[in-house]
């Protein structure tokens, strides 16, 4: 029995077969349209590689080493905790009566459709420190004033999902700046970060493309039908539950302000900040050594204690009611918890398999061979690889290490361009992936069907995504930032502005 499980890991290790099954799992998701059996699937699809005909090691790899190692991995129970408070937050805010209030606050300052997308964006371009967290919070904060404006949770959860790691991946100061400075060895890790930033060309894109279609009124593919169903819009808000106090905007705007705070300093203090002695860490060391799992979990605890004390203090909820919303926030986030776990289970057996080696020999193999055109291909291999994995965090840490090592010493300009790719790539991977734990927690946060955020999300992804490879190749032989992303805001704003001719002349066809 032991002797086929080695064979079987023998054949399946580091080859194009340890890509397959999230591969298979994400295809029959964008099929079926359905994220639970789609991904259940796929870990099955795994687990028969790793034991090969052994029933029992086939158990282990669904289960013990699966689902059940991941469950308590302790970083992925420090999210979910996460999760479980900011469902309570957000169902205090509206049983409080917060949100409620900042919705028709903001019915009367925010005029239109178009503003209550831009206030959208600007909201989540605000909260950079961590994606889960601005996920969850933009959500919750906006998506009263987008019902009432008729915004489709569709296109919602796109604003929200592109406005989470695309700007914390050109954030100095942000969960995501800490985990790409950690994979850089021998370098200035935060130097290096901050060098790539102008080239970081799908992140930058993204940002210009979501202010072009909302300015614009642009809307294509899938998207479009959910942006013309009023009707259904109208559906959405009529199963909103009444809010029970008389909270008014300070009971929306103070919790999420404490939110922002407190996780903010729950991020540097497990970092170091306020240790003592030799473990004491200055703010940008601290930040770069924080762990985002326990900081979030601290930081949204202190504010879910600030909240329920603020409501008590104002009497706005008794502390029954307060103490209802547990199991609520929980019930609420039931969905988003599940998907996670399968996507976790499914990115364990990939790594089983071992995907990363097979990606590293892929890298090393073209280095020397494509030198100007590998900031293009680096890209390509990242969004691939995040893509059928569902990590940007991983790929980073597989390719880095690996474009270090091929350009240091070398050419410092092409290193900088390819780390940038590499970023690049892995968040946009990261962006368009259904198994992405930034895809799933802005479907929660947006309250969206998870497989209809992603199929509406895709084609402008995929758009933006192209614009960048062009970019890269031009940034691989001129080695200008500027250039390659002049030439990629002309081709996206260029871009939408024929989609938008062509939307015309089909209405007025059909007129």
């Amino acid at each position: 029995m032991e002797q086929q499980v080695v064979e079987t890991w023998i054949f399946a290790h580091g080859t194009f077969w340890a890509l397959v099954p999230p591969i298979v799992a994400i295809l029959l998701a964008l099929i079926t349209k359905e994220a639970y059996s789609s991904l259940f699937c796929g870990v099955v699809m795994g687990a028969l590689f790793i034991s090969q005909g052994s029933f029992p090691a086939f158990l282990d790899a669904v289960f013990k080493d699966g689902m059940i190692k991941q469950v308590s991995d302790p970083w992925n129970v420090g999210i979910l905790f996460f999760l479980v408070i900011l469902g309570t937050m957000v169902a205090l805010m509206n049983k409080s009566g917060g949100s409620a209030a900042f919705g028709n606050w903001a019915k009367t300052h925010i005029k239109s459709k178009v503003g209550a997308q831009v206030a959208t964006i600007c909201l989540g371009i605000l909260i950079f420190v961590d994606d889960y967290f601005n996920c969850l919070t933009v959500g919750s904060v906006m998506r009263p004033v987008t019902d009432k404006f008729k915004v489709s949770h569709e296109k919602l959860s796109y604003l929200i999902d592109s406005t989470a790691a695309p700007i914390c991946i050109i954030a100095p100061i942000s969960s995501w700046a800490a985990a790409v400075t950690g994979f850089v060895d021998g370098e200035d890790g935060l130097g290096l970060f901050v060098k790539a930033i102008p080239y970081n060309f799908y992140a930058l894109l993204t940002i210009v493309a979501l202010f072009a279609i909302v300015l614009m009124k642009v809307d294509f593919g899938p998207m479009k039908k959910f942006e013309n169903a009023e009707q259904m819009i109208d559906e959405k808000m009529k199963d909103i539950a009444p809010a029970e106090g008389k909270g008014g905007i300070l009971d929306l705007v103070f919790p999420i302000i404490s939110l922002i705070i407190f996780c903010f300093i729950g991020l540097i203090y497990t970092g170091g900040f306020f240790s003592s002695g030799e473990a004491h860490k200055g703010f940008v060391d601290a930040f770069g050594a924080s762990d985002a799992s326990v900081g979030l979990v601290l930081g949204s605890f202190a504010a879910l204690t600030f909240t329920i004390a603020w409501y008590l203090t104002r009497r706005v909820l008794k502390l029954r009611k307060c103490l209802e919303c547990l199991p609520e926030g929980f019930k609420a986030m039931v969905p988003a918890i599940l998907i996670l776990v399968l996507a976790w289970s499914l990115k364990g057996v990939t790594d089983t398999l071992g995907a990363k080696d097979f990606v590293a020999g892929l890298i090393a193999g073209s280095a020397s061979t494509f030198m100007n055109l590998m900031p293009a291909i680096i890209f390509l291999i990242a969004v691939f690889l995040a893509f059928a994995t569902g990590t940007s965090w991983g790929t980073f840490g597989i390719l880095i290490p690996i474009v270090v090592a091929a350009f240091s010493g070398i050419d410092y300009n092409l290193m900088i361009i390819s780390i940038s790719a590499c970023m690049a790539g892995a968040v946009c991977g990261d962006h368009i992936s259904p198994i992405s734990d930034t895809t799933i927690m802005a479907s929660a946060g947006a309250e969206c069907n998870h497989v209809n955020h992603v199929n509406t999300q895709l084609p402008y992804a995929l758009a933006v995504a192209s614009v960048s490879f062009v970019s890269y190749i031009i940034a691989g032989f001129t080695r200008s930032a500027v250039l390659s992303l002049v030439v990629g805001v002309i081709f996206i704003i260029g871009g939408l502005f024929a989609v938008k001719m062509i939307c015309w002349k089909n209405e007025a066809v059909q007129k």
